[in-house]
């Protein structure tokens, strides 16, 4: 399991791409139909998108070059295309999520990450492929390093097209393990931030409490430059704090003060780990020598999990009832499965369970206070096949409930020379230290910065 994915065939990063937007070596339009024509010769067999439209982009990108010639303020992403995952509300696109019971439908406005997008200068190519209502009913799309197997879920399209060198950023969501899980299986970088960083306005909203925003890219720092752009207040989510957010791209390029201290929790699903991740993770421990710990979970992690399975629960059951989609011919069976056990929750066990993850987050701050961050797992092994469904996101349920920032980096190959995540995840508020980490450690196991 020493194998490692060989960066040296990686494309331009998105700071590249900039620069050389600046010197006038390429123009956005270039770039956008250069990524287009890598859509055009390979998405059939992906299926990575739902809706691409080439004219619009290139139109975008030939208006953003116009402003740039003619001296013009320009954004952080100034040209740079962009894949949106399909539960998340556009105007210039339909917003489907995955479901025929959404077919056609074209929101009035746009959500308020696609906002930020379009503030910054970004050029948004199309609409992912998620997951039915972003749940487990698998999206079409198949695993670019090879279709017999799925690219995990829900944000399936995003992680997938990223992979495939289709767009060089794409948005995800994630209420278990929707980002971190399909950035593993499908080889690429992914990060939740904190929740409450990034607003979730215009966002099919399947767990008030649990859903949180995500990302993908090809490189380390060119998802600290996205989430720097995306993130912001917004009185429209509740959720998201009136105070300042962590300046992420600063945080990826500055140096650790001290080599940081890492820590690994024997976690109560580690049954669930293949024999290539237990390999593989014992291995990259060891290299790390010590700047790992290596420490027992506490008892209350399983509780962890079971609070939240009944939170997700409960809160996805009555955003269902709210849509109206299982009054419908258009759910899914494996939908209306879930509906059936989800709908037993109680009042009770969901009180007790948002007390657990209160617990939680008070816990991890104290926590964090002896650690840099927790190293583990993003997946407990390859992509599953095909046929098999969306994977375990087992590896995400705690830092997911808590609302931890979690950075996945490709950084072991498995079976059949398929990807698995390694993912550290952060203490909240802190994502800017926990890129910095991720650097560090980037460069620490690879002995240079190719791979960040």
């Amino acid at each position: 399991m020493s194998k490692r994915p060989d960066p040296s065939h990686a494309s331009p990063t998105v700071g590249e791409c900039l620069d050389l937007m600046r010197q006038g070596a390429i123009s956005s339009e270039d770039l956008v139909r250069k990524y287009l024509d890598v859509i055009d010769r390979t998405d059939d067999r992906l299926g990575a998108w739902v809706s691409v439209d080439r004219e619009h982009a290139l139109a975008q990108a030939r208006d953003l070059d116009g402003l740039r010639k003619r001296g013009m303020p320009t954004g952080a992403l100034h040209g740079i295309p962009v894949g949106v995952k399909d539960i998340i509300d556009t105007c210039d696109f339909p917003t489907e999520m995955g479901s025929g019971f959404f077919s056609g439908r074209r929101p009035k406005r746009d959500a308020a990450v696609v906002e930020r997008l379009k503030e910054a200068g970004a050029v948004i190519l199309g609409k992912t492929a998620t997951t039915e209502l972003a749940y487990m009913h698998p999206a079409p799309t198949r695993n670019p390093r090879n279709p017999e197997y799925g690219p995990g879920g829900s944000s399936s399209g995003s992680a997938a097209a990223v992979a495939m060198g289709q767009v060089p950023l794409a948005l995800g969501s994630q209420t278990h393990g929707s980002v971190i899980r399909p950035a593993s299986h499908c080889g690429v970088f992914g990060y939740k931030p904190t929740r409450g960083i990034v607003s979730r306005r215009g966002v099919l909203r399947t767990s008030y409490h649990l859903d949180q925003m995500g990302m993908f890219a090809a490189n380390l720092g060119d998802l600290a430059l996205l989430a720097d752009t995306l993130g912001g207040y917004d009185a429209a989510d509740p959720l998201c704090p009136l105070r300042p957010r962590p300046a992420t791209f600063a945080g990826y390029l500055s140096d650790v003060p001290i080599e940081p201290t890492l820590v690994w929790i024997d976690l109560p699903y580690a049954s669930r780990y293949c024999e290539a991740l237990v390999a593989g993770c014992d291995e990259l421990v060891g290299e790390l020598g010590g700047h790992v710990e290596r420490i027992p979970a506490p008892r209350s992690f399983v509780g962890l999990i079971e609070s939240h399975r009944i939170i997700y629960g409960y809160e996805l059951y009555r955003s269902l009832l709210e849509l109206g989609i299982l009054d419908s011919d258009q759910a899914s069976d494996t939908l209306r499965a879930a509906a059936e056990t989800i709908s037993t929750f109680t009042d009770d066990q969901y009180d007790d369970a948002m007390e657990a993850k209160q617990a939680a987050e008070e816990w991890f701050v104290r926590f964090f206070y002896d650690y840099d961050a927790v190293l583990t797992p993003s997946a407990p092994g390859i992509a599953p096949r095909y046929e098999q469904g969306t994977g375990d996101p087992c590896c995400s349920t705690i830092w997911t409930l808590a609302g931890l920032p979690c950075v996945s980096m490709p950084l072991l190959v498995g079976e059949d020379d398929m990807p698995i995540g390694i993912q550290l995840v952060g203490s909240a508020e802190q994502d800017d230290r926990l890129f910095r980490t991720s650097r560090w450690l980037l460069e620490h196991l690879s002995g240079n910065d190719a791979l960040a």
